[in-house]
């Protein structure tokens, strides 16, 4: 019975510490999502995060002319050139509403992050 115990034993410690290296050896993951840009509009018009966490946003810009991803309340300015893609970086946030728009077409391109 001895031997079957610290058999038993060793195995437990083993896949603790395969668990642990699994665990320390991966990175967290920014949650990401995906916004288009079609018509000078931003689809969807509202993404709803996690609070606390850091997010990446896919933007593609399906038309042919470029678009200012901007918000003063995220930090962050980010050209998407037309006909191609961007990653803006966000967070992590508080819970609440945040706004951003399309420098370009400020009348049409409005849009809101809410971290929740």
């Amino acid at each position: 019975m001895e031997v079957e115990t610290g058999n038993m034993m060793h195995a437990v410690v083993l896949a603790i510490a395969l668990a642990a290296l699994g665990v320390a050896s991966v990175p967290a993951r920014a949650q990401e999502f995906n916004l288009v840009i079609r018509n000078h509009k931003f689809e969807p018009e509202e993404i709803r995060v996690p609070a606390g966490k850091r997010v990446s946003i896919y933007v593609s810009n399906e038309d042919a002319t470029p678009e200012e991803f901007d918000s003063a309340a995220l930090k962050v300015e980010k050209i998407i050139p037309g006909k191609s893609k961007g990653l803006v970086r966000i967070g992590p946030l508080d819970p609440g509403r945040y706004e951003f728009m399309g420098e370009f077409h400020a009348d049409t391109a409005k849009g809101v992050v809410v971290a929740e």
